[in-house]
């Protein structure tokens, strides 16, 4: 039986296969957003979306780790709810939401799983308002662009990239889907001190899963033992989340969930573009907290 975002994606498919590369995707306010997922009306109606204090919001650029942390916040709100993870809250990608959907996203009971890939300054006031906790993953800029590549060219919903230097440069410039990542990483800067907002890094969660985990849990108030951190680290593995996205995602199972692997960038940039990187990283987040974060040394170079 397909889950409801089976039934979606196939619908989103069908719709993508009467479509050219370039209609696929628009400019809003100036960003580019793919239209099938993203209409304009989906963003102009969340900008009034009202948010609640025990909402549980994660935030991401595209390919940080977003679908991962989601299946591990499903299995830990599950295990604190003393409810069976099927019946977990299904996270909503505020910016996929359409006018009409948003009436059920408010009568939802709490705690509600929400998530988004949009630029810090372009999610819902009632966010901050509500002081809503927001977890947000972040990841290298190196590992991102190439696990974007891939994902733009094996999602049928994304314009198809001409080449891995062509997607290179329209990343380096903010030319694709959900804008520039260092303009992201620069505004959520801006927010480092915010006690209501919690950064993980992707190179983190592969290094040690556990402790992190046990963070998360600490900062969205999980009654969660040890043993149960340990029990959902060992079933969030890349390896154990993409075998079961088989049942949750269907065919897109393979298009979000593809290597997991921290350093394939090596596969993919020349010399010149890994100096380009070296170079726009340090301009841009050089000195910063975010940088650090990142351990542009250990993961970049």
């Amino acid at each position: 039986m397909s889950t409801p975002f089976e039934k979606e994606m196939k619908e989103r498919l069908e719709e993508a296969k009467n479509m050219t590369e370039k209609d696929k995707v628009y400019m809003y306010n100036g960003v580019l957003y793919p239209i099938i997922m993203c209409k304009p009306e989906n963003l102009k109606a969340m900008e009034t979306f009202e948010a609640r204090e025990d909402d549980i919001m994660l935030a991401a650029y595209p390919k940080c780790g977003f679908n991962w942390m989601v299946g591990m916040m499903r299995k830990m709100s599950a295990v604190d709810s003393c409810v069976d993870e099927k019946h977990a809250p299904i996270p909503s990608l505020l910016e996929f939401v359409n006018p009409e959907k948003y009436q059920s996203i408010n009568e939802a009971p709490s705690p509600r799983l929400l998530g988004t890939h949009m630029h810090p300054d372009n999610i819902p006031a009632s966010l901050t308002n509500k002081k809503t906790k927001i977890l947000v993953v972040l990841r290298n800029p190196k590992d991102t662009v190439v696990s974007f590549f891939h994902f733009t060219n094996k999602n049928p919903i994304l314009p198809t990239a001409e080449s891995w230097d062509k997607f290179f440069a329209d990343f380096m410039s903010g030319e694709v889907s959900w804008g520039s990542y260092f303009d992201h990483a620069l505004s959520w800067e801006k927010r480092m001190d915010n006690p209501n907002i919690m950064f993980v890094t992707y190179e983190d969660m592969k290094e040690n899963l556990s402790e992190e985990l046990k963070q998360i849990a600490k900062f969205f108030n999980f009654t969660l033992s040890e043993e149960q951190v340990n029990t959902i680290a060992q079933e969030s593995t890349f390896t154990a989340m993409k075998e079961s996205s088989k049942h949750t995602h269907g065919p897109m199972c393979n298009v979000i969930f593809r290597k997991g692997e921290v350093g394939d960038w090596k596969n993919h940039f020349s010399e010149d573009q890994s100096k380009e990187m070296d170079n726009r990283f340090e301009k841009c987040l050089g000195g910063t907290k975010i940088g650090a974060r990142l351990k542009y040394d250990i993961y970049c170079q």
